[in-house]
């Protein structure tokens, strides 16, 4: 998984296929119903780490108010999701997940989503543990300031284009 497919974010709901009997439009009207029904998250701001063997940014401070977000993103818009193939299942399942994990990815298509969601930006691709330390430091002498705080004021729907990378099809505000 490459940064260049998916680009720069911060999933909140992991990707999925539209449900059979389920219209895009219906899609976009209850995300948009969400956004309007959602306050914004914020949290303390964000710093670089390394996450396994990437490198990204992670929200410091109360993380609750994102996963609020998340959760409530994961379950109001599930109704949408197609369940996922026994392939996927299978795919996922290779990590070597937790119990819990494989609840989770039965329930709602992805083992990393409730208490399990970590909020975090992708700044790289899978790195070796020899590339890590030098790539780390040069993101910590290249990173621009970070906000403080650090503000989800939106949440944007994406979708995935003939040639498997993601684009932003719409963003919405959080308004609640």
């Amino acid at each position: 998984m490459t940064p260049r497919k998916y680009g720069f974010h911060g999933t909140l709901k992991p990707p999925f296929r539209l449900k059979e009997g389920k219209t895009f439009d219906a899609l976009e009207t209850a995300t948009s119903d969400l956004a309007t029904s959602l306050a914004p998250a914020c949290c303390d701001g964000l710093e670089s780490t390394r996450l396994g063997r990437f490198l990204g940014l992670t929200p410091s401070g109360d993380l609750g108010p994102l996963q609020r977000v998340a959760t409530a993103c994961v379950r109001e818009l599930d109704g949408f999701r197609a369940p996922a193939f026994e392939a996927e299942l299978a795919r996922r399942r290779k990590a070597g997940l937790r119990s819990r994990q494989d609840e989770l990815l039965v329930q709602w298509g992805y083992p990393y989503v409730m208490e399990e969601f970590r909020f975090h930006l992708t700044l790289s691709g899978r790195l070796s543990e020899d590339a890590l330390p030098q790539w780390s430091e040069t993101l910590r002498r290249h990173l621009p300031d970070l906000p403080t705080p650090f503000e989800m004021d939106q949440i944007a729907l994406c979708g995935e284009r003939g040639d498997g990378r993601f684009e932003l099809i719409h963003r919405y505000t959080l308004a609640g």
